[in-house]
């Protein structure tokens, strides 16, 4: 037989069972329905329900066929009128036969201490082995259970090669609880990074983007408000949860089963349940609702109950270590992701277990398609699928009003975050501080530069004006220099000239040189005056170098003659008499010697 894919919902009168069957005989069907027992039979369909609560055969039922879709709708009329069914939306709950219901599990493991109990309820014939238990329960496969409810040991025993890429403990069957706790905090505690937690802090940009998103269960869970609000009547969360046909199909897919849990494993199974949803809302939050390849490492790495293994034993401890973990392990680690999965879990558990079976869903879909993380589904996520069908609305209200009366604060993390913020804040102030001092000190060598740029630009403006008053210089210079320059060329001829020695013969020009008494130039004049004057300029040479030769100390006389006469102007060729030049005869020597010595040898000398 198969189990055809069933839909439930109601109003205050009916309660309405959607059937689907396709390729069903429509024409030879069976249904059977009294109390809470429903039945329907279409070849080769089979479903049998037990429902929450009591219908009524009395005519007004109704029940047809869409050819179409190829499903049967049926309207069952409520046994009290105006009742509400709660889970409806349970699917596996309601898949169970009504002796299910009992405290006996279904399925059974022996050799425990619960079951051990029990058997002592039900024979007490056999209080005697009661004495066996103590031996029992020392058993190494019992010694450290973990798992659903702490149902389980000895899983990893036989899956060594998957160990390491799913939990990070090692050899769970051999380590107590304490023992893993106290690793988890050393493990954590190294890989805590101070500069990755400083970087998220301060430059938040992103965090602040990923706290904008909003998944399905905030408009969820303001729609409950609101109606909470104008009526003051009790509603389940089915009324704002709605199941795909993919979550239906997995809830089919389960095998129903109960749980025989003491009060013990109780509190670890509904603490545990807190860790995993506080692990999935931030997977969810990070990722705006997309899944990747991630997605199974960021809820099983961020959940202890998964990782570690953990049990824990209050609230505050499973929100101080998933806190812990979010400011470890995630590419995004600040502490409003933490206080925003908190948010978020509230809301999931004040929508009722409808909310969380759909969170649990998508969980163990995630896992599926991870390879190592299926054994997760194996070990935690397929029973709490199961068991948070028949887990009764007020407990898990109890749990969520719990969970919001819990505080968690940055000092609760055992990380020193306030001191490193604060550290991180002086550490700005003054890297502030010295920024600004080199601003100012920019600007005042700004100032200065701009100051020295206009000192410059005077000063280049004084420098234009002497200049322009230099060149007038030089331009009225000029003339006079052209005659100088004349003056030079002539006496440049001149040194090329043949010279008369003082016995009025012709000398070579070899022995001719001209010397500037100042050391700085050596210049050669030339006249420009006509051939009579430079026969008179001639004699005044002749007659300056005879009376250097008459003086013994030559050249020293010469500098210092030479340095007077260079204060007394030249003398001009017009000074010499008129007669002189006409007769022809030797012209007289200047009273003022020439400025230039000729320096020649005499006959005296030669001799």
């Amino acid at each position: 037989m198969i189990t055809p894919a069933f839909e439930l919902t109601q109003d205050p009168d009916f309660l309405t069972v959607k059937i689907r069957v396709p390729y069903a005989r429509a024409s030879e069907f069976d249904i059977y329905f009294e109390g809470e027992d429903f039945k329907f039979y279409a070849k080769p369909y089979f479903l049998r329900l037990t429902l929450p609560g009591r219908i009524v055969e009395d005519g007004r039922e109704k029940a047809s066929y869409n050819t179409d879709e190829g499903t049967f709708t049926i309207q069952l009329p409520k046994e009290v009128p105006g009742q509400y069914f709660e889970g409806l939306d349970m699917l596996t709950s309601l898949l169970a036969p009504k002796k299910s219901r009992s405290a006996k599990p279904l399925v059974e493991e022996i050799d425990t201490a619960a079951s051990a109990e029990l058997s002592e309820e039900n024979e007490e014939e056999f209080d005697w082995e009661m004495e066996q238990i103590p031996y029992e329960e020392s058993t190494p496969p019992l010694q450290h259970p973990y798992g659903f409810g702490n149902l389980r040991s000895g899983v990893f025993q036989r899956l060594q090669d998957e160990l390491s890429d799913v939990i990070d403990i090692k050899d769970p069957d051999q380590t107590p609880a304490e023992e893993r706790r106290r690793k988890r905090l050393a493990a954590e505690a190294a890989k805590f990074e101070p500069d990755h937690y400083l970087a998220d802090f301060f430059e938040d940009e992103a965090i602040k983007h990923l706290l904008k998103y909003k998944p399905w269960w905030i408009d969820a869970h303001k729609k409950m408000t609101a109606l909470q609000g104008e009526s003051h009547q009790e509603h389940d969360s089915p009324a704002f949860v709605i199941f795909s046909e993919e979550e239906r199909e997995q809830m089919r897919k389960f095998t129903n089963k109960s749980y025989l849990l003491d009060k013990r494993s109780r509190q670890h199974a509904y603490l545990g349940l807190i860790d995993i949803l506080l692990a999935y809302c931030y997977e969810i939050c990070v990722n705006e609702g997309d899944k990747n390849v991630e997605s199974s490492w960021n809820i099983r790495k961020l959940s202890a109950t998964l990782c570690w293994l953990e049990s824990f034993s209050s609230i505050h401890d499973v929100l101080v270590s998933f806190g812990r973990r979010v400011l470890c392990y995630p590419l995004y680690r600040h502490f409003g992701l933490v206080t925003r999965a908190f948010n978020d879990t509230v809301m999931i558990l004040q929508l009722g277990k409808a909310a969380v079976l759909k969170c649990l869903l998508d969980i163990h879909k995630i896992f599926m398609e991870s390879d190592p993380a299926y054994i997760l589904n194996d070990l935690f996520i397929t029973d709490y699928c199961i068991w948070i069908q028949k887990v009764k609305s007020k407990k898990l209200a109890a749990l969520c009003e719990s969970l919001q009366k819990t505080t968690l604060s940055k000092s609760h993390m055992g990380l020193e975050l306030e001191e490193l913020e604060a550290a991180a804040v002086l550490v700005q102030e003054e890297e502030k501080a010295l920024k600004a001092a080199g601003t100012v000190s920019k600007q005042q060598l700004l100032c200065s530069e701009s100051e020295t740029s206009d000192s410059e630009e005077s000063s280049s403006t004084s420098s234009s004006e002497t200049e322009s008053s230099d060149s007038d210089e030089q331009e009225s210079s000029t003339s006079e220099d052209g005659e100088i320059n004349s003056f030079q060329g002539t006496l440049q001829e001149e040194r090329t000239a043949p010279l008369i020695d003082c016995n009025g013969l012709r000398q070579g020009t070899d022995t001719s040189a001209v010397e500037v008494s100042d050391g700085k130039s050596k210049v050669s004049l030339q006249s420009t005056a006509p051939p009579g004057k430079l026969v008179e300029e001639l004699e005044m040479q002749i007659h300056s170098a005879m009376r250097l030769s008459e003086q013994p100390e030559g050249l020293a006389t010469a500098g210092c003659i030479s340095q007077e006469r260079e204060e007394s102007p030249v003398p001009k060729p017009d000074r010499f008499s008129e007669d002189a030049a006409g007769k022809g005869n030797f012209l007289e020597v200047s009273p003022k010697p020439n400025p230039l010595l000729f320096l020649c040898s005499t006959n005296e000398d030669e001799d």
